[in-house]
């Protein structure tokens, strides 16, 4: 256990001159990639197949001259060795925790802890939560879901850790939720984004708004929001508190988080190495320019993980924060998934972008629907010649709609389609919204 360092900073690596964390890192990596050899059969054939032996690592660099690794690789090496596949690398004596993904692509796949992982992941869960400001006489409320789900229990361990009360509530039980939220004097919560706009939404209706409440600090995860910045303005407004990006995966957690200055969420560099590339090329990119992030654990110890692609389209910026860390972040968090990526007439376009706009439109309630028919797709290629988007809106629809549609092409250089419903009719979601909708799925 660690911290805290300095009235601001959990762990002194957060403040470590970029030489000394490369230095680190080298050190880390030689180490982790000789215990992944020995450990983990996934890997050692892999390796040994290339000729590849981690003594040949003499610098950060030499990585690249192993592969990516992907889901798709983890799910059919599951297959050829059920239930747990040959990259685990802990013994069973030493395996205390197995979270599952959601099983909504492929069964759900294991990721295995040992008591080392657990106990580093609560850590790096308070150094997240610190860095907001959250202390000891806080009242912390989670809103992650607990089952199956993995964000609830790591933010539990973590906040637990600071010291604060801490509620185990987790996504169900709205009017509870916010009635908890009054009765207790919660000062502090976390949940996904769409889970955070339906509980203000529905203290509002009830005549309890939440910026009369006592929480004055939201930590989100799971989808974009804080990182798209109308979603975190409408978030802010609704509740009346500071929202913070939050960043994570099954394979890792966390990997990254804002601090009180709201700049980009700090890499957790001293857990995992992290790569931006070229999503085509596979080769490094240049801060400031968006890419693939690819990542290796430097310590874990169950299921470590090495040049893991993401599937998270990012932009990294490794000048210090003002906040004092010198650890890169991630302006804007995840750009979007590479897979959600839609292309328009030539033009690469992720939901996030979408999200912006719509939340920035008078009018617009925040709630809206990506929908890809006949309507925005050219019948003799199949290729998108625009986006449908199904808005809720208040007041005059009709004006909404073509502002919308004139902002989208404006800001995005895509054609709109845009079609506007009352306040209240899409599907409200308290775990992860799913945004995009093509044409061979029911649509509300």
């Amino acid at each position: 256990m660690t911290g805290p360092f300095s009235e601001r900073h959990w762990h002194e690596a957060e403040t470590w001159p970029r030489e000394r964390l490369a230095a680190y890192q080298l050190t880390r990596l030689k180490a982790q990639l000789s215990y992944v050899y020995a450990a983990s059969d996934f890997y050692r054939t892999r390796w040994d197949a290339l000729g590849f032996h981690p003594g040949d690592v003499r610098e950060l660099a030499d990585l690249r001259r192993l592969p990516l690794v992907g889901k798709a690789d983890y799910v059919a090496d599951l297959a050829a060795h059920p239930p747990w596949g040959s990259a685990v690398a802990a013994p069973v004596a030493d395996r205390r925790r197995v979270h599952f993904s959601s099983g909504t692509t492929s069964n759900p796949t294991p990721v295995l802890w040992t008591a080392h992982d657990l106990d580093r992941w609560a850590d790096l869960y308070a150094r997240a939560a610190y860095s907001q400001g959250v202390r000891d006489t806080d009242v912390y409320q989670c809103l992650f879901s607990y089952a199956w789900f993995v964000g609830g229990l790591g933010a539990t361990a973590g906040y637990q850790r600071i010291g604060v009360t801490l509620l185990p509530a987790g996504s169900g039980d709205t009017q509870r939720q916010i009635d908890t939220i009054f009765r207790y004097g919660t000062t502090a919560v976390g949940g996904t984004p769409s889970f955070m706009l339906h509980l203000a939404e529905t203290a509002e209706r009830a005549g309890t708004p939440l910026r009369d409440s006592p929480v004055r600090r939201i930590q989100v995860g799971g989808e974009p929001g804080a990182g798209v910045p109308a979603t975190r303005a409408h978030i802010e407004q609704r509740w009346g508190a500071k929202c913070f990006d939050g960043y994570g995966s099954l394979e890792f957690q966390p990997i990254a988080w804002e601090c009180e200055e709201q700049a980009g969420g700090h890499l957790a560099e001293d857990f995992a190495y992290a790569e931006v590339l070229d999503p085509y090329t596979h080769e490094p990119v240049p801060d400031g320019a968006p890419g693939l992030l690819v990542l290796t654990h430097l310590d874990k110890r169950a299921s470590p993980l090495v040049r893991w692609a993401t599937g998270d389209v990012v932009v990294r910026d490794s000048t210090a924060c003002p906040c004092g860390r010198t650890l890169a972040r991630l302006p804007g968090g995840v750009v979007g998934r590479a897979d959600d990526m839609l292309v328009v007439r030539g033009v690469n376009l992720f939901p996030s972008a979408v999200e912006q706009v719509v939340r920035a439109t008078p009018g617009a309630c925040g709630e809206y629907l990506i929908v890809l028919d006949d309507d925005v797709t050219d019948p003799a290629t199949g290729y998108l010649t625009g986006i449908k988007l199904r808005v809720e809106v208040t007041g005059d629809g009709q004006r909404v709609a073509r502002e919308l549609a004139h902002a989208v092409r404006a800001e995005l250089t895509v054609r709109a389609v845009v079609e506007t419903v009352p306040e209240g009719t899409l599907p409200r979601s308290t775990h992860k919204s799913k945004r995009v909708v093509r044409a061979d799925r029911k649509v509300p």
